[in-house]
């Protein structure tokens, strides 16, 4: 489990469009920005909903701890998020957070391989972010998949961090035609036996997550996946997101997302 996360009353600072359904939403969080990791979640109670609604969980998508200020990128998908998308600047928010065991930090020579499909990829730019203000002498490349263009979102934050882009859609409007694991196999192609001292992260859903964990195993990268699933209590508790992990000794257990992810090394989680 995570250290005891923190609970306060946020200010939203501002809140916009970020395409394909998505909203940006800022908070003024001064403590948990200031201990919040790439790879953690906030837990956020919609004010617009009734009391015994759930809290609903968010990867943070950048914090900045000079500021106090708390990024999240979500899409309207049900009741609560519809909600959500009537907040305005000045609006307040009850936050929890962060919550859950994140990223872990890669060498600084490691070529670092970011996977993101849809807003699968707000954790992986706060991952950027943290790895762009350190020296490094490995690459960072996003490969970003997303049925058009115009779903394929946050492209230029990531361009603006130094961040090497390379696309696929569905419907070939950018990059590759096809699923994101193409643009990706080209590059462990043409990386040769180097792949492996890359490290991989990926966000996304579960198909693309089994695929990439495949390929770690085929190839011998290490990976991190953050799994995507409903939740209910955000710390561990409630088992409302259990998910099968397989230990380094081969034994088989229930872990939560919440608790023990959301992020797990490939080769743990049990997808079948």
């Amino acid at each position: 489990m995570s250290d005891a996360p923190l609970r306060t009353d946020s200010t939203v600072l501002s809140h916009r469009p970020a395409g394909a359904g998505c909203r940006m939403l800022v908070l003024r969080a001064p403590e948990i920005a200031a201990a919040a990791a790439p790879g953690r979640f906030v837990h956020l109670r919609v004010p617009a909903l009734e009391a015994s609604a759930l809290r609903r969980p968010f990867s943070i998508c950048d914090a900045d701890p000079a500021t106090g200020s708390l990024s999240i990128l979500y899409k309207e998908v049900g009741r609560g998020t519809a909600a959500m998308a009537a907040l305005a600047p000045g609006d307040r928010v009850d936050l929890m957070g962060p919550l859950g065991r994140g990223f872990p930090l890669p060498p600084p020579d490691a070529d670092v391989l970011l996977v993101g499909g849809g807003y699968g990829v707000a954790p992986l730019h706060f991952l950027a972010k943290v790895l762009s203000s350190t020296p490094r002498t490995g690459r960072i490349v996003l490969f970003a998949g997303g049925r058009t263009a115009a779903d394929l979102l946050l492209l230029g934050g990531f361009r603006a961090l130094g961040v090497e882009i390379r696309p696929a859609t569905d419907d070939g409007s950018l990059g590759d035609r096809g699923l994101v694991t193409a643009p990706l196999d080209a590059f462990l192609e043409d990386a040769g036996p180097a792949a492996r001292r890359a490290v991989l992260f990926a966000c996304g859903p579960f198909p693309m997550l089994r695929a990439l964990d495949e390929r770690a195993a085929a190839r011998g990268f290490a990976a991190w996946l953050s799994l995507d699933r409903r939740m209910a209590c955000g710390v561990g508790a409630c088992c409302g997101c259990a998910q099968k992990v397989r230990d380094p000794d081969g034994a088989v257990r229930v872990a939560t997302v919440c608790g023990d992810g959301p992020v797990f090394p490939a080769g743990s989680v049990v997808w079948d």
